[in-house]
């Protein structure tokens, strides 16, 4: 059964679109078909059509990634509440783009707001991808800290830019930068007992200085939004720490394309508040995954296909 006080929900990020997500819970649930329908009136062409049938290639577009992967963790909390009654965890969070989907579940700001967010996120993210062409890697089997100190090295070495972008948990940590630095942060971590590193398949450096060129129309998209203090807390990946109010937020969404993703700071605050249940709202169990990485005796369950919320609401 779900525990207010121990029970926290997570949103995921970019990497977990697939094309097919969130049909399945619009064909059984209302509430979650109601959602796409919405996005679809309010961006003005089908994304519920790009999220079920593709292309696959539009889908991966960060444009449409980001629209896409917030509404459908929308529609799957709505499925959850739908099934199992108002329920208000302890805290929410969110990886990367899913701290908007986290904003809007905890009441912040309205659905619509953050829809027309996700998409200027998107949209300047990619632009500012083009002006400072980039990419991300991910490492494996060497830790944020040492991660921190070889890209240092490469950035004094070759003038560049390279930074740790997402701490996602021990053992997995994803770089980002300029496509020189990131190269030899590659080598020089497989020379520092990195067991793999891994080029993601993005044209963007997001979570590094390249993407700075798109603060400025970022900001002014946020300081439009008409935002209220969060119900549950929502832990902020930039500090790992809660979101209090409307000044926190407008400060942290556009420090965050900056800045790295404190994802495993951010679960060992709440696993220190209490909080022993993890409920991924979203496309796939990405974030669950990572779950185990942090501590392994954490209970995580994804939900995102109708037999999960079945399975959930089930224990109520």
């Amino acid at each position: 059964m779900l525990n207010p006080k121990t029970t926290a929900f997570v949103f995921p990020g970019q990497g977990s679109q697939f094309v097919g997500m969130g049909r399945e819970l619009a064909q059984v649930s209302a509430a979650a078909k109601k959602i796409f329908e919405e996005a679809d009136e309010h961006l003005g062409f089908r994304l519920s059509a790009l999220c079920w049938d593709g292309p696959e290639v539009e889908l991966n577009d960060t444009v449409n990634t980001q629209p896409a992967l917030y509404v459908c963790s929308v529609a799957a909390w709505r499925a959850l509440v739908e099934a199992v009654g108002d329920f208000t965890p302890a805290f929410a969070a969110g990886h990367s783009l899913g701290e908007l989907s986290a904003l809007a579940m905890a009441g912040a700001m309205e659905f619509e707001d953050g829809l027309r967010l996700v998409r200027q996120r998107g949209e300047v993210m990619k632009a500012a991808g083009e002006r400072a062409p980039g990419g991300m890697a991910a490492i494996l089997n060497l830790d944020a800290g040492p991660l921190a100190e070889v890209c240092a090295e490469v950035n004094a070495a070759t003038g560049g830019v390279v930074q740790v972008a997402n701490d996602n948990c021990p053992g997995q940590v994803v770089i980002s930068g300029d496509n020189v630095a990131l190269e030899k942060a590659m080598e020089l971590a497989k020379a520092r007992g990195a067991r793999r590193a891994l080029k993601l398949p993005v044209s963007i450096a997001a979570h590094s200085p390249l993407m700075r060129s798109a603060l400025d129309e970022f900001t002014r998209a946020v300081e439009a939004v008409p935002f209220i203090a969060p119900v549950p807390p929502v832990v902020g990946n930039v500090k790992a720490a809660p979101l209090d109010d409307p000044n926190a937020i407008r400060a942290e969404l556009p420090a965050q394309l900056t800045s790295p993703v404190r994802w495993t700071d951010s679960v060992r605050y709440m696993l220190a508040q209490g909080v022993t249940t993890f409920i991924e709202l979203g496309s796939k169990d990405v974030l669950t995954g990572l779950l185990k990485r942090i501590d392994a005796n954490a209970v995580g369950l994804a939900v995102g296909r109708p037999e999960a919320v079945e399975q959930l609401a089930a224990t109520q």
